[in-house]
């Protein structure tokens, strides 16, 4: 159906219809603005939520240790990502939609000027034949007037016989050429009529019909793209529903990770003393001059409800803390800031119960562990960029490096005295006399990194050091054995290497012993307890004495973990053992399954 025959006589009409469709573009802009504008704000405010409820970087490590604030954690960081989708929307929105309507209304804007130039020059021209049409008909009105009144003086003067011969012609003269006059005017009429017709008849069929199919045609292309991109907007929306859904999945799965028997035991853990049950209070019996004291016969400290964290004397502590808050609504409260409030912690942790004094000295001590293997990787990488230096010295000067590594062994011998120093306290907490020859089983009771830094201890630490007698409580002093000097790290190349326990004493020792009975785990024949496994990562051939070799992907038992010097004991399927490099394994610790 088109516009130039159905609405022919509607051209004014269809220009102000073309009008508002461009106005409708310009208010779809706006709309699609503030559309952009209220999601952009929509995810500020989501992430500026997030912002406000998630940890602190001092408080992370406490989320972490209950599973109902870890997975709030974990909700929170969907809610960021889903906010995240929503700028999303906003950013593909004015882009891409935006973009495309203002373009269609600069080009609508641009197609309605042309077409109403043409549509107003062919206007004219009809106007134009119009008016001469209207010209020739009033020059013909006039001709034909003269030429009656030309004809009505002949008559009148052909009857009056008082007029001469003479004037009657010249009367009949004049007649004859108004009536010529009158015809050509009415011929030009005729003519001008006949060319104004066809005119008019071009106006209406052909040239205003092809205007009219122009504007119709602009406007169907404008009604066709806002369906387009009314259809897009849907398509972005629709886009990042899959990743909504995800966050709302990761939500329900945080939700599904709560576990209240956790958490109960998450708090048995961190706030766990380690005292025993106070014993039943004593019949005082005043007949008596003498009263035994057995408040502390059980090993119970005097006045332990008063000290112990929850009772009643510690209620006006915890309002204090409240106030100072942490963590999650402020439902934290860390001994760290207790002891900020407080006195300093003393650096044995000796202030803390038992259980959370071991926990620290044992945290301490892994916290060496890792530093100490961090600086050894630090070490071999710059002893074996010294000898690329040595072997092609145009790569750089191997001289450069020796002060690095000299600073870098005084710091592994002072972390390495550090971690002997609370590895002495562990064991002053935990010595107690024992028969001769007994050990410590490495799956008892305490954690396999306690078991093995005893074992450590009672043995060897570095070569050339004489060994602890084992039926001696283990305290820490100022003489324990110095670590490898540099000249010591370079003879091999790395860390120098624990040397292997003679067999044939432990052996004498176990003779005096006798039958030692293991509470958990498996020991190997000379008496080292198999805490776990290891993989070769590398092949590794054994050049120094205590060392075995290993090929590539050898599955091997792990008889002793690292002790900061870079080896680790193993032994082989073939029950050879020794020490091979820790960076060339990959272990895997039975302790790790209980955890």
């Amino acid at each position: 159906m088109s516009w130039g025959t159905e609405l022919w006589d509607q051209y004014d009409t269809i220009a102000t219809h073309t009008l508002k469709g461009i106005d409708f573009c310009e208010r779809f802009t706006h709309f699609l603005k503030d559309r952009c504008s209220i999601e952009l704000k929509y995810a500020s405010e989501l992430k500026k939520l997030v912002k406000s409820y998630q940890p602190k970087k001092k408080e992370e490590e406490e989320y972490q240790q209950y599973s109902w604030a870890a997975r709030f954690w974990d909700v929170l960081k969907e809610l960021h990502d889903l906010a995240g989708q929503h700028e999303v929307i906003a950013e593909n929105t004015q882009g891409q939609v935006m973009k495309d309507v203002q373009s269609l209304i600069s080009e609508m804007k641009q197609q309605r000027r042309k077409d109403l130039q043409d549509g107003a020059k062919v206007q004219d021209q009809l106007r134009e034949s119009l008016a001469k049409l209207d010209k020739s008909r009033k020059n013909y009105e006039k001709a034909f007037k003269m030429a009656e009144k030309a004809t009505d003086d002949y008559r009148k003067a052909d009857a009056d016989i008082n007029l001469s011969r003479a004037e009657v012609e010249k009367t009949r003269n004049q007649m004859m050429i108004k009536n010529n006059q009158c015809d050509e005017s009415k011929n030009e009429y005729a003519a001008q009529l006949q060319q104004t017709n066809q005119h008019q008849r071009d106006h209406y069929t052909q040239q205003m019909p092809s205007v009219f199919q122009q504007m119709q045609s602009m406007e169907e292309n404008r009604i066709n793209k806002i369906k387009s991109m009314v259809k897009q907007i849907a398509d972005i929306e629709r886009s990042v529903i899959p990743i909504i859904n995800t966050c709302i999945d990761g939500m329900v799965k945080a939700s599904d990770g709560i576990s209240a028997e956790e958490d109960s035991k998450a708090v048995i853990d961190k706030y766990k003393s380690g005292f025993p049950i106070p014993a039943d209070i004593p019949f005082e019996d005043l007949s008596n001059s003498s009263v035994i004291d057995t408040s502390n016969a059980n090993g119970t400290p005097k006045n332990s409800l008063d000290n112990r964290k929850g009772t009643v004397s510690d209620k006006k502590k915890n309002r204090k803390d409240k106030k100072g808050g942490g963590g999650l609504f402020g439902i934290f409260t860390s001994s760290k800031s207790a002891r900020i409030r407080g006195e300093e912690s003393k650096e044995d942790f000796s202030d803390l119960p038992p259980n959370q004094q071991r926990k620290a000295l044992n945290r301490k001590i892994d916290e060496f562990k890792k530093e100490i293997a961090r600086e050894t990787a630090e070490r071999e990488g710059m002893l074996k960029m010294k000898d690329v230096y040595v072997n092609n010295p145009a790569l750089g000067d191997p001289n450069a490096l020796e002060k690095k590594i000299e600073e870098n062994a005084q710091k592994i011998d002072s972390l390495q005295a550090e971690m002997r120093k609370y590895q002495g306290y562990l064991a002053n907490m935990d010595a107690k006399p024992s028969p001769v020859g007994q050990r410590r089983n490495s799956l008892s009771d305490d954690s396999i990194s306690q078991s093995s830094t005893n074992m450590e201890m009672s043995q060897t630490s570095l070569p050339g050091q004489p060994p602890v007698a084992a039926n001696e409580p283990e305290v820490y002093t100022d003489e324990w054995p110095e670590p490898p000097s540099d000249e010591e790290f370079e003879e091999e190349g790395t860390v120098e290497i624990r040397k292997k326990p003679d067999k044939k004493a432990i052996d004498d020792e176990e003779d005096h012993v006798g039958e030692f009975e293991h509470a958990e785990g498996d020991f190997d024949e000379e008496g080292f307890p198999v805490i776990g496994t290891c993989r070769a990562l590398y092949i590794y051939e054994a050049g120094n004495e205590g060392s075995v070799a290993m090929t590539e992907g050898e599955e091997m038992f792990v008889l002793e973990q690292d002790q900061g010097d870079g080896w680790t004991r193993v032994r082989k399927h073939d029950n050879s053992e020794g020490f091979v490099p820790t960076s060339y394994i990959q272990c895997h610790f039975y302790d790790q399954d209980e955890v």
